[in-house]
């Protein structure tokens, strides 16, 4: 089990008149600078507070408010004015409740996410292992200024990461940025691509010879960013990894038209690609036993072929880029599921476990001169 780094951390100024304020945002989370102590600006003062500080479980009173006004924005507010400028916010649009009970006062009520939403988030974040931990714990900080320092509490303190490895290259995050730009102003990108070498680290592909290509999908696939592009070399659609691109930059020549007419179907290339490894597509007929149709749907999507050999057993059609990868998918469900066609593919299949036996073997050693 891996710490996530996050747990304990207490968001600052979250007490009802602490000294220190949270950095300033408004109520859709964008950090402002203002100048505390001009009176032309309670009402963004108040709506700081309220909007920081207040949630359903921790109102603020007329009074307390008046005492962090006077405290830590040097302004002076009586309950007359309070109540003024609060009936101004409300009105601008803010959903601003007045609690009657026990604590009573004025909170914060609907904001442009709940608790459960960012919760989800964070934890999307927290468990992505492209993200670096540096990057994520920014990212969360963010997050918690779109909800109030006491919610913001909860966020950071309950995802558990079970030896999941965080990468440490912070460029995916702006090759990302430049291929969506290239997309949307329609040009092409050139980028250098790396690979892992025995010695744990990496090396450019091709001698560093740039890639040329014309973007024309991003897309998220088994825990990694992948561009599908047109190589504008080899005049064909390929995938690429996002996190071992190097030295990117988007070109003046638009994409070429030939790229454009290039139909791909994410969704069906997600489920026919086994860990972004392409293959012959082949439509591969599958049986297996009934405790296994679950597997296969999951993988494969519900619109496939498949209907019950028995009340025991069941077949199936699946479209299949056909690779070493699909292979050890299907040898990881074991034995209760196999391949029954086409037969060039069972041919493969069997090749594909007899050199894996055949490196099982133990290799002889040769006799060392004496």
């Amino acid at each position: 089990m891996r710490s996530t780094g996050l747990e304990g951390r207490k968001p600052p100024g979250c007490g009802v008149l602490a000294g220190d304020r949270m950095p300033p945002v408004n109520g859709g989370g964008m950090e402002i600078d203002m100048k505390y102590g001009d009176p032309g600006l309670k009402s963004f003062y108040l709506l700081e507070i309220l909007t920081q500080r207040t949630d359903e479980s921790h109102p603020l009173s007329t009074p307390q408010l008046a005492q962090i006004l006077e405290n830590e924005y040097q302004i002076s507010l009586n309950r007359a004015t309070i109540y003024s400028e609060i009936r101004k916010i409300t009105d601008a649009g803010v959903d601003i409740v007045r609690s009657e009970g026990r604590p009573s006062g004025y909170y914060i009520c609907a904001r442009k996410f709940e608790l459960a939403e960012l919760k989800l988030l964070v934890d999307a974040v927290q468990s992505s292992k492209f993200i670096t931990q540096k990057k994520s714990e920014v990212l969360i900080h963010k997050l918690e200024s779109l909800c109030s320092c006491h919610e913001a509490r909860q966020l950071g303190s309950q995802v558990t990461v079970y030896n999941r490895p965080k990468t440490a290259n912070e460029t995916i995050y702006y090759n990302v940025d430049m291929i969506h730009n290239a997309i949307f102003q329609n040009h092409q990108i050139t980028y250098q691509y790396a690979e892992w070498t025995m010695k744990k680290t990496t090396v450019l592909k091709r001698d560093g010879a740039f890639y040329n290509v014309s973007p024309l999908h991003l897309i998220w696939d088994d825990e990694n960013y992948y561009l599908i592009a047109f190589d504008e070399i080899s005049r064909s659609v390929r995938h690429y990894r996002v996190d071992k691109m190097r030295n990117m930059t988007i070109q003046e020549d638009v994409r070429s038209p030939e790229a454009l007419e290039e139909k791909v179907d994410i969704a069906a290339f997600s489920r026919k690609t086994f860990g972004m490894f392409s293959g012959l597509d082949e439509k591969v007929q599958l049986q297996g036993t009934r405790e296994l149709a679950g597997a296969v749907l999951d993988r494969f999507g519900t619109d496939i072929w498949m209907r019950p050999l028995n009340e025991n057993a069941f077949s199936a059609q699946v479209t299949v880029a056909v690779s070493k990868h699909f292979f050890g998918w299907v040898t990881a469900i074991g034995p209760g599921l196999k391949i029954t066609g086409p037969p060039e593919v069972k041919d493969a299949y069997r090749a594909y476990l007899d050199r894996i036996l055949k490196e099982m073997e133990p290799q002889e050693q040769p006799l060392q001169g004496v």
